[in-house]
């Protein structure tokens, strides 16, 4: 986690073999990165889902493009919409689905691709705070069933708390490694622990981290520090 421009973003395009480094290195699973690799998948902000195909159709585009698409592929897309949430709307187009639920489809399409390393670059930001909580608690109970690694861009702090087994907080532009936090909470996680003290003191810390200053009380809510 990490202000704008910090290069977060461009970070996980570096692991996903997107972008070319300028220097150092970069290896998953043992193998250094030098190109775009199977065993990675990448998540943007937006869902970007194809109009013309209801939820189902978008969550089998991997195994389409890949030419693995059969009846298991689609057993597969009917357990994952399900799995997220969306049972009973995997034929319901993208048009008549909220924000929210179209996110939801666009996890279960990158959960067909089946890799090992799931980069996830602020999936939820543009959905209301709400809605976004329901997310955050659907990509926990996903996770915990899931056998991948997961790296999650976001510049929420409670966020990134709640969801994460390590935060690394990272500096403004340009962007260093200002602390690594290693989140000590028992799995599986609730909201309710956002207003725990141990929780709060970690918040504080990782805004510690991004030197910006709490200069108010109005800061101090916006950084998500309740009773701390």
């Amino acid at each position: 986690m990490g202000p704008s421009g910090c290069g977060k973003s461009t970070l996980l395009r570096l692991i996903a073999g997107l972008i070319p480094l300028t220097e150092g290195g970069i290896s998953v699973n043992g193998l250094e990165v030098t190109e775009p690799r199977q065993d990675v998948a990448l998540m943007f902000q937006r869902p970007t889902l194809l109009p013309w195909r209801t939820a189902l159709q978008n969550a089998l585009l991997p195994p389409k493009i890949g030419k693995r698409l059969d009846g298991a592929a689609e057993r597969q897309a009917y357990e994952l919409l399900d799995l997220v949430g969306l049972s009973g709307f995997e034929h319901t187009y993208p048009r008549h689905l909220s924000g929210g639920m179209q996110q939801r489809v666009a996890l279960a399409r990158l959960l067909m691709v089946g890799v090992d390393v799931l980069l996830l670059d602020e999936p939820f930001a543009a959905v209301d705070q709400l809605t976004r909580e329901r997310l955050n608690l659907e990509l926990l109970r996903v996770h915990e069933r899931m056998s991948a690694t997961a790296l999650l861009v976001t510049h929420n702090i409670q966020e990134a708390i709640l969801l994460a087994d390590r935060v690394i907080v990272m500096t403004p532009r340009p962007g260093r490694i200002a602390d690594v936090i290693d989140v000590p909470f028992e799995r599986p996680r609730a909201q309710e622990m956002v207003a725990e003290r141990e929780f709060q003191e970690l918040v504080l810390r990782a805004y510690s981290g991004l030197q910006v200053p709490l200069t108010d009380e109005a800061d101090t809510r916006q950084a998500g520090v309740h009773g701390a």
